[in-house]
C-alpha cells in the first residue's frame, strides 16, 4: 500500500470540472462532473476493492477514467472502502464531530497517480460511545451531499444497507452516528438459519402487508431473538404464504432497527439516503412507527463529493 499525505500536491481547482468515484467493496461508480457539480457522464462496474488484484488499483482507476481523456492535474475524489486498509491507500478515520472542512483536511492524496491526475481519497469517520468505537466509510459523503441538496444544517440521516447507519448532524457537522447490521442479519437468517427451510429461493416483489406485519411484530415481540421465530411458525401453521415470508422477515429486521430508535422524541428532520428499493421499505416502516422522512438517492454521493471539491478549492 502506497503512503499518502494530507496536503494536496498543489493548488486545487475545479474550474475545468473533476471526477468523482464511489469505490466500495463490490462495485465502482465513476462520474465526470462540471465545475458546478453537475453530472456530465457516469458509469458503473463490478471492480470493487475485493476484485482488484494486489497492486492493481492504479490500473483499475486508469481504466475507469481513461474514457474522458482528462488533462494532467484534474482533480479526482474517491470515497468508500477504497480508503480502507484493503484499498488503494489508507485514509485514516476523521473523528467526529466533523464538517466539510475537517474531512477535506484529512483527504489522503495518492502519490504518482496515473496520468498526472490529482487523486484524493476521502477519509471515513469514527465516533465512540461507552468506550466502543464505531466507523463509516462513504456514507459521510452521502450525508454531506444531502445537507447541500436540502440546505440543512441539522437532522438525522438514515443510510440503509448491509450495515445501516443512523447519523446525527448538528450545526452542519456530523456529530455522531450508530451502525446497525440489519442487512447482514437478514442475509444470515435468510440463508443460514432454520428460517431458510421455509423461505422461497427468490426474494420476489415486496409484499407490503406482510412486510408491515413483520414491522409490527418486531415492536410487539420486544426482541428479534424472540420475534424472528415467528417467520417459521407462521409458515408451519399456514398463516402466511411462503412467497410473503421474505417480506415478513425483512419487516421483522427493519422493525427491530427502528425499535431501537427514539423516534417519538426526535424533533430533527429525518432523511433517508440510498437506493429506492431500500428507502421505500424504511419509509413504510417509519410510517408504521408514526414518523415521516424525505428521501434522496445516488445524487447525494455526487453532490457530497462536489461539495468537498469546492471546499478544497476554497482558501
Amino acid at each position: 500500500m502506497a503512503s499518502a499525505g494530507h496536503q494536496p500536491p498543489s493548488a486545487v481547482s475545479v474550474a475545468g470540472g473533476f471526477v468523482a468515484l464511489d469505490w466500495g467493496t463490490t462495485s465502482l461508480r465513476a462520474a465526470r462532473l462540471d465545475a458546478q457539480g453537475r453530472v456530465l457522464d457516469e458509469h458503473h462496474s463490478d471492480d470493487g476493492i475485493l476484485q482488484v488484484p494486489f497492486g492493481g488499483f492504479p490500473q483499475v482507476f486508469a481504466a475507469a477514467v481513461d474514457r474522458w481523456q482528462l488533462p494532467p492535474g484534474t482533480l479526482c475524489l474517491a470515497s468508500g472502502m477504497v480508503g480502507s486498509r484493503q484499498g488503494w491507500i489508507e485514509a485514516p478515520y476523521c473523528p467526529c464531530p466533523a464538517d466539510f472542512r475537517a474531512v477535506a483536511g484529512r483527504i489522503a492524496w495518492v502519490p504518482d497517480a496515473p496520468g498526472g491526475l490529482r487523486v484524493g481519497i476521502v477519509p471515513g469517520l469514527c465516533t465512540e460511545e461507552r468506550d466502543v468505537p464505531d466507523v463509516l466509510r462513504g456514507e459521510e459523503v452521502q450525508v454531506f451531499g444531502a445537507l447541500d441538496l436540502l440546505g440543512l444544517h441539522e437532522g438525522v440521516f438514515v443510510l440503509p444497507g448491509t450495515h445501516s447507519k443512523w447519523v446525527r448532524v448538528s450545526q452542519g457537522r456530523i456529530a455522531t452516528f450508530a451502525t446497525f447490521m440489519s442487512g447482514e442479519v437478514y442475509a444470515l437468517l435468510r440463508r443460514h438459519s432454520i428460517l431458510g427451510r421455509t423461505l422461497p429461493a427468490d426474494e420476489g416483489p415486496l409484499d407490503e402487508p406482510a412486510f408491515l406485519r413483520g414491522v409490527r411484530h418486531a415492536r410487539e415481540a420486544g426482541s428479534l431473538l424472540h420475534g424472528a421465530f415467528s417467520a417459521r411458525t407462521l409458515a408451519l401453521f399456514a398463516r402466511l404464504p411462503d412467497a410473503a415470508l421474505p417480506s415478513y422477515l425483512s419487516g421483522l429486521v427493519i422493525g427491530e432497527e427502528l425499535r431501537a430508535q427514539p423516534l417519538q422524541q426526535r424533533s430533527a428532520k429525518l432523511v433517508l439516503v440510498g437506493a429506492h428499493a431500500l428507502t421505500r421499505r424504511y419509509q413504510l416502516a417509519l410510517t408504521a412507527y408514526g414518523a415521516q422522512a424525505s428521501t434522496l438517492g445516488d445524487e447525494a454521493t455526487w453532490r457530497g463529493l462536489a461539495a468537498l471539491a469546492h471546499t478544497l478549492e476554497s482558501p
